[in-house]
């Protein structure tokens, strides 16, 4: 487009010509700019936004970390609160987890909770692990050690029946199928009941000692024929005899710690007094009507004579199952009677087994005990015979009626022919503290 201008008119073109220049110069740098400082502030929120995503990703992980030492410490919580009513020191530990576990929030830092791996005992217990409690099957073989300071209470109820058939032979044989004599054939019942108060105290946690006072009362059945003489009849003698029995005094001690894989030991000391009434002084009668027979008149109550019986029982709890097993010799001693001086022979022991528990309540156990009894002697000389061997197939269920009380049955059945046929046991261990309210 041509324009013409005159030349008087020409300056003031130029004039607007170049303000137009400037204005449109004006707008273009300022949009410029407004652009540009848009861009630096989308820059500047994409960085903080990163900024705030890494320091959320940092928080997760510490409270992820912070959720898992919370879970270790309520395991830990609940391992100390079984232990609570028991051991000294776990009211102090408890009231320190659970002000910990009560203080523990997101942002408390990581470096004051504690660092153990989850499910870790609590201090003390692998120092000092307790032996498990299985079903008690005997004297020194099963239950668990008394605490330090409480008092076990056991009444208990044993009892034990024999049948035995025997030929009794007085006479004189030269031949293998003629004896000039007599000739007795005799079938033996034998019921013993034993009713005894038991009670256990913890001097230490690994240390108990016991005492056990026995009743006893027993009743015998002999019927008899004598063979030789033509008796046409069974002739039957009843015996009986009660009262005190052989007092008990035992101890027990916990001789390892049981860490490492290692069984837990138990040394055990079991030692009897004849404070009843020893089978020596039983008075015999001549039998009416049995020629050359003679039957006792009253039952001992007591064995006659001390004993002292070391013992080691070993336990491996192996989660459910616990085995266990325990070796023992019995010293008798001589005494004196009017037949002469008679030496008991000593006893050797072996058990073993496994306690396996049901529940918290119940737990049952299995296992099996045989003593060898050597020969016994009078005067130095050796009763021919008097070697025994005593087997018997164990079975025991325990059942924890309450904090304090615990049903214990055991069943023992004899597997050789000088053992008693079928034993019965039932014990009520219950515990107190000196210092309970």
């Amino acid at each position: 487009m041509k324009m013409n201008v005159r030349s008087g008119q020409y300056p003031l073109f130029l004039a607007i010509k170049g303000g137009l220049f400037i204005c449109c110069m004006f707008f273009v740098n300022r949009s410029y700019a407004e652009t540009v400082k848009q861009n630096n502030t989308a820059a500047q929120y994409k960085k903080l936004i990163a900024e705030q995503q890494k320091e959320f990703q940092i928080q997760r992980q510490i409270i992820a970390e912070q959720g898992k030492e919370l879970e270790q410490l309520k395991l830990r919580l609940d391992a100390l609160a079984n232990q609570a009513t028991e051991n000294k020191a776990a009211p102090a530990q408890t009231s320190q987890i659970a002000s910990a576990k009560n203080n523990n929030a997101p942002s408390v830092s990581s470096n004051k909770l504690p660092s153990k791996p989850v499910g870790q005992a609590p201090p003390g217990a692998t120092e000092k692990p307790r032996p498990p409690e299985i079903p008690r099957l005997s004297d020194t073989v099963g239950g668990v050690l008394t605490r330090q300071g409480k008092i076990v209470v056991e009444p208990s109820l044993y009892y034990a029946y024999t049948s035995n058939d025997r030929v009794f032979l007085d006479a004189f044989t030269f031949l293998p199928a003629i004896a000039i004599g007599l000739i007795d054939l005799r079938s033996v019942k034998r019921h013993n009941f034993i009713g005894a108060l038991g009670a256990r105290y913890g001097i230490t946690d690994r240390l108990e000692v016991e005492f056990r006072f026995p009743y006893v009362y027993r009743d015998d059945t002999q019927r008899s024929r004598p063979v030789s003489i033509g008796a046409g009849i069974d002739e039957t003698f009843n015996a009986t005899g009660s009262g005190i029995g052989d007092l008990e005094f035992a101890s027990r001690y916990q001789l390892n710690s049981g860490v490492g894989g290692w069984p837990i030991f138990v040394g055990n000391i079991v030692a009897t007094a004849p404070t009843g009434k020893s089978p020596f002084d039983v008075v015999s009668a001549q039998a009416q009507g049995v020629p050359g027979a003679t039957f006792p008149t009253e039952l001992p109550t007591g064995a006659g004579y001390y004993s002292f019986q070391p013992s080691v029982t070993a336990l491996y709890p192996t989660d459910p199952a616990v085995f266990f097993g325990n070796l023992s010799y019995s010293y008798n001693a001589e005494t004196g009677t009017n037949f002469g001086k008679i030496d008991p022979g000593d006893t050797l022991g072996l058990s073993f087994g496994m306690g396996f528990g049901i529940n918290e309540r119940s737990s049952y156990s299995l296992g099996y005990s045989h003593k060898h009894v050597f020969d016994s002697q009078i005067d130095g000389r050796t009763i021919s015979g008097s070697t025994l061997d005593i087997g018997q197939l164990l079975v025991g269920y325990s059942f924890k009626y309450s904090k304090r009380t615990t049903f214990n049955l055991s069943l023992g059945i004899g597997t050789t022919t000088d053992s008693q046929d079928v034993t019965l046991n039932f014990r009520l261990p219950m515990t107190f503290g000196l210092f309970d309210s």
